[in-house]
């Protein structure tokens, strides 16, 4: 292969000069076209050669490899052992290490479940429960009565039962945590009016699934009617519009969650997160240097606060614990865009696979086409030489048969001029025929004449089983024109008495089938 004198052929592989060769053989295009629109392809010589005869679209893979070089990475960190041991030794003298987080536990309330006493045990047992009823009251009776005394004096099993009396027999119906969310919206609606802080409806189970899974900061919120603390909280600090612009900023990522702790699943949530002061509001993120699916809680802060000390505990989480989220999100639109880059790679490939495909499919049905034509050509020709050969035998087994001419002497005999057609190159004849002659046999004679002036190959010829002969012409008189069609009764001395001049005809294809 001749260098062009714009490119260096030798500087290309054993493998690419092939394939130039090849694509070059095919499209006769010049070698500095050629080159490179066999690196566009990636030295593929099909899709080269589609894309010269098709035209040359969009290259999914070439712009899968350009956003291939976009990918967001994150930056690794390179050291040596030397290097680890000197960061380990000085780390003591530089900095302590970052607390690790408390788990954020996931919490998924419980359906209350009710038990019906059998009707036999509930008879044989109630004597107990009478008994029971019955302490329990005075039990209570007595907590009322010392309900009263001084905080100071009162016993401590005193508060604790108080206040888990107060919880018991808040009213509030158990629902299903959509439902509770919905109806704490409603409730603080009501209570404080409209506001702007989008409370997250759904249950604080959800809520954290989707901040694992979106990589965002959820804000708990519990509050508890109870305290007076929580009307000054809510007004003054939580619908302040500092805070409510800041959580409604989508680029904080936070997502808020509320709950009243007269609620099952609220109390649950205070319960798991050690909620021991009220208003309680707490920030929780994925922490992925304490463990790829570890959620944490970042920040705390409970009871009454200014909206400035408020957001700073929430703003100093957030960015203490952003750049790590912002790690994992660079790290997963790197994984995303490999995965894409390999999808739309598959897909070209898948493309120009069926491409293939489709052109070795034509190019088979061609061929198939092509064969099948030529051997029903071979099967039509030898079915015409069958029939030839069997028209041929017919003629000589039908050209012993026929009667010869009789003498000159013999008075009843039919003198017939008969003017062949054309294409026999004949001409004119004449012969005579007996009176009894029919016109079936007169055709025969026409069809035969050639056959009557050589000298039969075969003695004994012997008709053709299974064939029927079809005469190509008719006979016809010029004046009166009549058309004599072939007959084992009619004989021609019925049609043409003692003589006639009559015409043969060729029958054309199209009369044929009229």
């Amino acid at each position: 292969m001749a260098s062009d004198g714009e490119f260096d052929l030798n500087s290309l592989s054993a493998s690419q000069q092939e394939a130039l060769q090849q694509y070059t053989d095919v499209t006769s295009q010049e070698l500095r076209d050629a080159v490179p629109l066999l690196e566009r392809s990636q030295w593929n010589v099909q899709i080269a050669i589609a894309k010269f005869f098709d035209g040359e679209g969009p290259d999914p893979l070439a712009e899968a490899r350009a956003a291939h070089d976009n990918i967001p990475r994150v930056t690794a960190r390179h050291e040596n052992l030397h290097e680890s041991l000197l960061d380990a030794d000085a780390l003591p003298r530089r900095q302590t290490r970052r607390p690790r987080t408390e788990p954020a536990p996931r919490v998924v309330p419980q359906p209350s479940i009710q038990y019906r006493t059998p009707f036999l045990v509930a008879v044989l047992f109630a004597p107990f429960r009478f008994g029971y009823k019955l302490l329990s009251g005075i039990f209570r009776s007595l907590i009322y009565f010392l309900s009263f005394l001084p905080q100071s004096l009162r016993p401590r099993f005193v508060a604790s039962t108080i206040s888990k009396g107060l919880r018991q027999t808040s009213g509030r119906r158990v629902t299903l945590p959509k439902e509770t969310a919905q109806r704490f919206r409603r409730d603080f609606e009501e209570e404080y009016g409209t506001h702007g802080l989008p409370f997250f409806e759904g249950g604080h189970a959800q809520a954290l699934d989707t901040a694992k899974r979106d990589l965002k900061f959820l804000l708990t919120v519990l509050l508890s009617p109870e305290h007076d603390d929580t009307e000054s909280f809510i007004r003054n600090t939580l619908l302040s519009p500092e805070v409510v612009n800041f959580i409604n900023d989508p680029a904080n990522n936070i997502i808020l969650w509320g709950g009243n702790v007269l609620d099952s699943e609220a109390y649950q949530v205070a319960r798991e997160y050690n909620c021991v002061k009220f208003p309680f509001s707490c920030v929780v993120c994925l922490t992925p240097k304490e463990g790829s699916t570890r959620m944490g809680i970042v920040k705390r802060q409970v009871g009454p606060m200014t909206p400035e000390s408020y957001l700073a505990g929430i703003q100093g989480a957030i960015a203490k614990y952003g750049p790590d989220l912002n790690g994992v999100r660079a790290e997963r639109a790197a994984q995303e865009m490999a995965r894409t880059l390999r999808s739309q790679q598959d897909s070209a490939y898948e493309r120009s696979l069926a491409a293939d495909r489709e052109r070795a499919r034509r190019k088979r049905e061609a061929a198939a086409a092509a064969a099948a034509a030529e051997k029903r050509a071979q099967e039509e020709a030898e079915a015409a030489a069958r029939l030839q050969e069997q028209r041929q035998r017919w003629r000589e087994w039908r050209a012993a048969t026929i009667a010869p001419e009789p003498a000159a002497e013999a008075k009843d005999a039919v003198r017939l001029a008969l003017n062949m057609p054309a294409s026999s190159g004949t001409g004119r004849v004449i012969r005579r025929f007996a009176n009894q002659t029919t016109l079936d046999e007169l055709y025969a004679f026409v069809e035969c004449y050639d056959v009557l002036q050589e000298e039969p190959r075969d003695k004994n010829p012997k008709k053709p089983e299974g064939y029927e002969h079809k005469y190509g012409f008719r006979i016809a008189s010029v004046m009166p024109r009549e058309t004599f069609e072939p007959s084992t009764v009619t004989t021609v001395g019925e049609k043409m008495g003692r003589g006639g001049n009559l015409v043969v005809e060729d029958i054309l294809p199209d009369e044929e089938e009229d």
